[in-house]
């Protein structure tokens, strides 16, 4: 079997309930990770926020390198 080290993009829209749009943009950016809110209920009492969805609209592999195994 070989090696690849894989270039993919991904996007995605994030539904959050915000104090305003910077934290909105902030806390989408934080507290997600592959398409899941990693966010735990300390953060969301103390930023005050909430995600309520998260939707893939982009995936994307661009480029696929052949490694050496490790």
């Amino acid at each position: 079997m070989k090696t690849f080290k894989v270039t993919l993009t991904k996007s995605y829209i994030i539904t959050i309930n915000a104090d305003n749009s910077e934290d909105a943009k902030e806390f989408s950016e934080v507290f997600t990770g592959d398409i899941s809110d990693i966010s735990s209920e300390i953060d969301k009492k103390e930023y005050n926020f909430e995600i309520l969805e998260i939707e893939a609209t982009f995936n994307k592999a661009f480029d696929a390198e052949e490694t050496e195994a490790s």
